[in-house]
């Protein structure tokens, strides 16, 4: 394959990932210098038997060794409304931190308005090409029923759609009209 068209189809690609909605995690290690992290979307599940899930970090980034010295990751699945934080452990800044509630019942960085999360031990680590996937073993976990998730489609945030609460909406807005 031509470098042209290696170019080529790494932004193919990149498109047709960019159209498989995915959840928006922040994922989470302690250091000796204080705790690390990042925006991640690519989370998934493993197994049931033992309790497992992995995620997939850039090789370039410090959240990757901090994970990989550690040896202990968090996922912190987040809310709807919740994209400044995305943002925030997508950007290099100085203290993402700063400013946010996080559990206390973890000694791992977990935010305390997430939808879901995990604290895992890690158990292997691959090299995923410009990645690392690191697989962890779950030791805690616990989910927020009353919450709903952070999207990501199509390089956009977003939510999921209630069809039900939407088509209430529609008949409550023609009857209104109608009136």
């Amino acid at each position: 394959m031509s470098a042209s068209t290696a170019l080529e189809m790494q932004t193919i690609f990149r498109g047709a990932m960019s159209r498989f909605t995915t959840g928006v995690t922040i994922i989470t290690t302690r250091t000796p210098d204080g705790p690390a992290g990042m925006t991640a979307s690519a989370v998934a599940s493993v197994s049931l038997d033992p309790l497992m899930l992995l995620v997939c970090v850039g090789n370039t980034l410090a959240t990757r060794n901090a994970i990989s010295d550690s040896g202990v990751f968090a996922v912190s699945v987040l809310s709807q409304g919740q994209e400044g934080h995305a943002l925030r452990f997508a950007s290099r800044c100085d203290d993402k931190f700063a400013g946010l509630g996080l559990r206390t019942d973890h000694d791992l960085p977990v935010l305390e308005d997430a939808v879901a999360h995990f604290a895992c031990d890690v158990t292997e680590e691959f090299a995923g090409g410009d990645h690392t996937i690191f697989v962890g073993q779950v030791v805690s976990c616990g989910y927020s029923v009353d919450a709903d998730p952070l999207v990501y489609f199509g390089g956009k945030f977003g939510s999921l759609c209630d069809l039900s609460s939407h088509a209430q909406l529609a008949y409550d807005w023609q009857l209104a009209a109608s009136l």
